[in-house]
């Protein structure tokens, strides 16, 4: 049988075996993190999230266009 070098380990992974998987989680939460700023970029420029010179009163123009519309489907 082949020796084992799991004896001193506390996750049960080799020494090569715990770099592997150290590469591929830092690889992965570089993507994840790369792709959620890209993502709150796309949205702030879509809908910025604090107000801007006018306060919400864009927001409340949009609601009332909104609520025009549904009442004219309506109807």
């Amino acid at each position: 049988m082949a020796a084992d070098n799991r004896s001193g380990s506390l996750s049960g992974l080799t020494e090569s075996e715990a770099k592997e998987f150290h590469s591929i989680f830092m690889t992965s939460a570089i993507i994840f993190t790369v792709i959620a700023v890209i993502a709150h970029f796309l949205v702030w420029n879509w809908r910025p999230w604090l107000p801007g010179v006018n306060g919400y009163a864009s927001l409340t123009d949009g609601v009332n266009y909104a609520m025009n519309v549904l009442t004219s489907l309506k109807a």
